[in-house]
């Protein structure tokens, strides 16, 4: 079933990791895949550009259907097998709100969360500007402490079950810890990433450099 699958993915990339996590959770493995290069510039390879003109990884086909974009991936996924591996929507209509809203909600932490990253590795250190930095780092932690609030109604995103929230947001929130978060500040955010990180679909998948080099950077261990 898998073997009308194609990915091509980057080690540490969340929305690669997302796919490859719901690829798993959906027992769909066996799928053909291809690690490519960041620092080489292999997601500008005609191989990807033929599948995903934007040049980015994720690149996903299945059979002729091409979803480029994680999210879609993994909704797709879902749908199409939902008889199969883990039920990833739940069918409570208020899990199911609440799934979808945490979703989407997980680009906006994705995105406050590179512009803390990004900032610092684009912008030469003697450029950066003390205002943005700070800007940066103050929109994130009010990004955080929201989803330390979320984490008091259940141990996933979405309640008391894993579902495609889960899937989306929680590389997004291995980053935080892969760039210095300290987990004693915000308690209910490191009890999230401890349980998820301990799935196995998740430590499958986990990024062979992150094993490597555990630890990452500090960059976040003032938020």
């Amino acid at each position: 079933m898998a073997q009308d699958m194609t990915l091509l993915w980057g080690a540490g990339s969340p929305p690669c990791w997302r796919v490859m996590i719901a690829l798993e959770e959906k027992s769909l493995q066996g799928y053909n895949q291809k690690q490519l290069l960041f620092e080489k510039m292999e997601h500008k390879s005609q191989q990807v550009l033929d599948m995903n003109p934007r040049g980015q990884l994720p690149s996903f086909k299945v059979k002729e259907y091409v979803l480029n974009e994680s999210y879609a991936a993994c909704m797709f996924l879902e749908s199409q097998h939902k008889s199969q591996g883990a039920q990833l929507i739940p069918d409570c209509p208020a899990e199911q709100a609440m799934m979808y809203q945490r979703m989407f909600e997980g680009l906006t932490l994705a995105q406050k969360s590179a512009d803390v990253i990004y900032y610092t590795w684009k912008v030469p250190e003697g450029e950066r500007h003390d205002s943005a930095v700070k800007r940066n780092m103050e929109a994130l932690k009010a990004e955080i402490k929201l989803w330390e609030g979320y984490l008091q109604k259940g141990p996933y995103l979405a309640g008391k079950n894993f579902s495609l929230a889960d899937v989306t947001v929680f590389p997004s929130i291995a980053y935080l810890y892969r760039y210095g978060l300290c987990e004693k500040r915000y308690p209910k955010l490191a009890a999230y990433y401890n349980l998820v990180k301990d799935r196995p679909t998740v430590k499958t998948t986990w990024p062979k450099p992150w094993l490597e080099t555990p630890k990452g950077s500090d960059l976040m261990k003032d938020i």
